[in-house]
């Protein structure tokens, strides 16, 4: 054992302070909960990060394509051959062809911009995070003319399942007044609520025939959309693949479309981990001060117990061992705390929203309806050890200066 009975005795005695050493009973309370608060809320942080990457990453990968191939002129034609080979590829789990551009969106006067996306009935359906989010209407009457919008736009031009939204393209159309934009209404056959903000504001689903002829794109499209098994994995393989077909073809990945989005997290995240890990290391330094403030306090006692044949490892040891339990003690407390609070953050931004009546969490700033978070254990057990790592260092140095003490200099001084 490293630590003997002795010296858990007089180091444990050193943390009961008496009353004539109240202050340095404050300091080190103090760093012991600077320490238990830097834990838990790095371990809160960390796993709301965690949760909102996890999230976002889902919802933009579970509605947009992996891949998606463009033509160099900006439209597809003759795309079914295309699209039957690249479907034929290794590890290719689906291949769509899509019209999307931008209209403006008209109901009960009050008009906004959507993105318009016209696809087939049956590769809509197999999108699990439309069909799982439908909260009102089917998507089996999606054909014809019949589309499917997000709750929050439904909600923002007062619309229901039957209603009729019009859209208006920004492309025109000749006629004995002039040229005039196109403009169309369609019957709203289901509406979705996947949680984000952003695309249940402003997207609006298609039937790919009725796109084609409200673009004026008769048998064009404007990209194939290609998902893959596992999007995370090096790509370059599939695009190698797809440019043997036609050296022309553009093709553009999930990452390159939101390279700056997640690379903005990434920042927040480490930025955030840096800022708060200064917690910790202030408390370290008030264990640096509350030590050295001990030992001055505990010179005399240093001096009688080397004279009584205690050496200066056991000296190290019992100051060593009065620093770490602080620091033990701390970390140990509050990282349960910090992850029952994280597992449950959503409850509580509830709670506080009903208990203050503010809007906490508003999901047109942060894009998502709900508080998401991600307990990754790995990264607890990490937060855990960079704590106890550096109060530990953060004890050796007035460890040190104890057990170098002269208890023959000590005794005359005092």
């Amino acid at each position: 054992m490293i630590f003997g009975a002795f010296e858990r005795l007089v180091a444990f005695r050193y943390l009961r302070a008496r009353r004539t050493e109240g202050f340095i009973s404050v300091i080190a309370a103090f760093s012991l909960v600077g320490i238990a608060l830097g834990v838990a809320t790095l371990i809160i942080v960390m796993s709301v990060m965690n949760g909102f990457r996890h999230e976002l990453l889902g919802r933009i990968l579970g509605l947009n394509g992996h891949i998606n191939v463009y033509a160099p002129s900006g439209y597809m034609q003759s795309y079914d051959d295309l699209a039957a080979r690249i479907r034929a590829l290794p590890g290719i789990v689906s291949v769509t062809p899509l019209v999307e551009g931008q209209a403006l969106v008209s109901q009960n006067g009050i008009a906004g911009g959507g993105v318009v996306r016209g696809m087939a009935a049956d590769q809509l359906a197999n999108k699990a995070i439309v069909a799982m989010h439908i909260v009102a209407g089917s998507l089996k009457d999606f054909h014809d003319d019949r589309i499917v919008v997000g709750a929050r736009m439904a909600e923002r031009f007062g619309v229901q399942v039957g209603d009729r939204l019009t859209l208006v393209s920004p492309q025109t159309r000749d006629t004995p007044f002039g040229s005039i934009p196109r403009s169309r209404g369609y019957r709203v056959a289901a509406i979705f609520d996947i949680g984000m903000f952003e695309y249940d504001s402003s997207f609006v689903f298609l039937p790919l025939g009725a796109a084609q002829a409200f673009f004026d794109m008769d048998g064009k499209v404007t990209a194939l959309e290609v998902m893959i098994p596992d999007p995370d994995r090096d790509l370059s393989a599939v695009w190698k693949e797809i440019h043997t077909m036609d050296q022309a073809l553009r093709l553009v990945d999930w990452q390159d479309s939101n390279a700056s989005f997640f690379n903005a997290l990434k920042t927040e995240r480490n930025v955030m981990f840096l800022i708060l890990t200064l917690i910790i290391v202030v408390a370290a330094f008030n264990i640096i001060s509350s030590m050295i403030m001990l030992v001055k306090d505990k010179t005399r006692d240093i001096a009688i117990l080397r004279t009584m044949g205690a050496t200066r490892g056991m000296i190290l040891r019992i100051f060593f061992l009065t620093g770490t339990s602080i620091a033990v003690a701390g970390t140990f407390a509050c990282h349960p705390l910090g992850v029952a609070f994280a597992a449950n953050i959503e409850k509580i931004r509830r709670w506080l929203e009903h208990f203050t009546g503010n809007n906490l969490f508003a999901p047109e700033i942060y894009f998502l309806s709900t508080l998401p978070a991600i307990v990754e254990w790995p990264e607890v057990i990490l937060i855990v050890t960079m704590a106890l790592v550096l109060t530990f260092l953060a004890t050796i140095l007035p460890a040190f200066r104890a057990a170098r003490l002269d208890p023959v200099e000590a005794l005359r001084y005092e």
